[in-house]
């Protein structure tokens, strides 16, 4: 249970939250994965999910999102946060990632993955636009099959004070994720860190002023969302939490990174 912080055969810990936010966080482990949630917002501040390319299973989806028992329910954003509108609820770890292992264990991983503290209000057109945004995982990971076949994946939405209110909860505008993995040919024992991140817009697919309800015959007016490469220390500034071996590991090269975020269009752009 829970995400592996030496999953990758060298230490990559799940990010930690500040000491002035860790009162109001949990920390809810599941198969491969953690989510760490912040109870005054009822969303994760960070989750990180463990990702073995070489043993992925495929499993029937379904849809059956339910709270987590473990917790009060109110701690936890539900199905009124999603009902009658253009909102979806994203995962923020991906269904298939922490889908791998024998049958009877995948089978759990995917059923934990719809746990409402694994998902975050996304604007339809942001959440069902997947090709950039859950491309990346899969193209670090080929990527990463050269050197271990394994992988460690961080997401989470950017709790702003900003945020737009709605139902009780503030709609995040921004998501960010880092992925992991060992750049070392020593592969699962030892090796070197590599990590890169990135940060997704939201703000053109959601009406600041008040998500609003869906009108029955027409069409929302949601616009294109905008997926950046960013460092690894603009990410840890966003949303403050500490990732110092995250930021340490960081491959967009210090050139690039003076020049400020690079808005990523096609996945050979991404700096790997």
């Amino acid at each position: 249970m829970g995400f592996d912080a030496r999953f990758l055969g060298v230490a990559a810990p799940l990010p930690r939250v500040s000491e002035a936010d860790a009162a109001a966080s949990v920390e809810l482990d599941y198969v491969h994965f953690t989510v760490v949630l912040d109870t005054a917002r009822r969303f994760a501040r960070v989750t990180g999910v463990n990702v073995d390319g070489a043993a992925l299973v495929e499993i029937e989806r379904g849809d059956r999102w339910q709270f987590d028992d473990r917790i009060p329910t109110d701690w936890q954003a539900g199905p009124l946060v999603y009902a009658d509108n253009d909102l979806d609820r994203g995962h923020l770890v991906r269904r298939r990632d922490p889908v791998w292992g024998s049958p009877e264990v995948a089978a759990r991983a995917n059923g934990d993955t719809f746990r409402y503290p694994n998902a975050a209000p996304q604007a339809s057109g942001f959440n069902q636009s997947k090709e950039l945004w859950l491309g990346l995982e899969d193209h670090v990971l080929e990527h990463a099959r050269v050197h271990g076949q394994r992988l460690s994946v961080f997401t989470s939405p950017v709790l702003a004070a900003g945020d737009p209110p709605y139902r009780g909860i503030r709609v995040p505008l921004r998501f960010w994720k880092i992925a992991a993995w060992n750049a070392s040919a020593a592969g699962r024992d030892g090796g070197t860190l590599a990590a890169i991140g990135f940060v997704v817009d939201q703000a053109p697919l959601v009406d600041p002023s008040a998500v609003r309800e869906a009108i029955p015959g027409e069409a929302p007016p949601l616009g294109p969302f905008r997926t950046f490469q960013v460092p690894i220390a603009d990410i840890a500034a966003l949303t403050d939490l500490r990732m110092p071996e995250l930021v340490a590991a960081d491959r967009l090269p210090a050139t690039v990174a003076v020049a400020g975020w690079r808005q990523v269009e096609e996945l050979d752009q991404i700096l790997l």
